[in-house]
């Protein structure tokens, strides 16, 4: 079968929504099959359209290591009306981005991911009002506790934006706690990448902090302008569409454990 997402493969391994980007600028193909399904092969669970294996953009076959992963890709082919809309399929493309990029570069991926410890959204707190301190502690320090007193990571907080450096000890002790496979090293970054949170992505991974849990902390400040200034259109479109691709890589991270 024709590799169906060549129009948003990602240039960078490094960035699962990379696709997404550029799928946004390129023509959507008219569905041309009747039902998506799931076969179990030697490549996991593989994503079949009319009994038909797909193939990612680097020609290997879209399959999942578990077979709720891949019927919940199944679904989002089902989904799709007269035309095939890739934004619309946020975890078919993160698998596309795992299996093609990531598969290949899995220390790099992480190290990427890692390269948040050292200056993390929750190490940088207001000066004021005072109501957003209470929100940013509220939301954030129970990530921080539970990284002193479970993996021994004691952090530096600082107030604004100016770096501060973090001791060695501590972003060596996080970095020991990240994934090791492809699939959710990958979604880790995603993750990462769209809270601008490494210790948030971490403690979803090991289910300190629930899914909503999670956006709601990395969405703080944010949520706090939109209650003082109002909501932006496009400022929300760009935010369902992340809230989509962080939901994709949320679940896998859940089906992984």
């Amino acid at each position: 079968m024709r590799e169906l997402f060549d129009e948003v493969a990602g240039k960078s391994p490094l960035d699962p929504r990379e696709a997404s980007r550029k799928s946004s600028r390129t023509p959507l193909r008219k569905r041309f099959y009747t039902s998506a399904g799931v076969a179990e092969g030697p490549d996991g669970f593989a994503v079949t359209l009319d009994g038909k294996p797909v193939r990612t953009p680097g020609k290997n076959p879209l399959a999942a290591p578990t077979r709720e992963l891949a019927e919940a890709m199944a679904a989002e082919w089902d989904a799709q009306p007269e035309m095939i809309d890739p934004m619309a399929m946020p975890l078919t493309r993160l698998a596309n981005s795992v299996i093609d990029g990531v598969a290949g570069n899995v220390q790099a991926v992480a190290d990427d991911a890692a390269k948040y410890f050292e200056s993390d959204l929750l190490f940088y707190r207001a000066g004021f009002p005072e109501e957003l301190i209470a929100r940013q502690a509220e939301h954030w320090d129970p990530v921080l506790r539970w990284t002193a007193d479970d993996l021994g990571a004691h952090f530096i907080l600082t107030e604004g934006v100016i770096h501060v450096q973090q001791p060695e000890p501590a972003v060596a002790a996080v970095r020991a706690a990240l994934p090791a496979d492809a699939w959710p090293v990958g979604a880790f970054h995603v993750v990462t990448t769209i809270t601008g949170s490494a210790l948030l992505a971490l403690a979803l991974k090991h289910r300190v902090l629930d899914e909503a849990q999670v956006w709601a902390a990395a969405h703080v400040d944010e949520d706090w302008n939109r209650e003082k200034w109002g909501v932006d259109e496009e400022v929300e479109a760009r935010r369902a569409q992340r809230q989509k691709d962080f939901e994709a890589a949320a679940l896998v991270l859940k089906a992984l454990g």
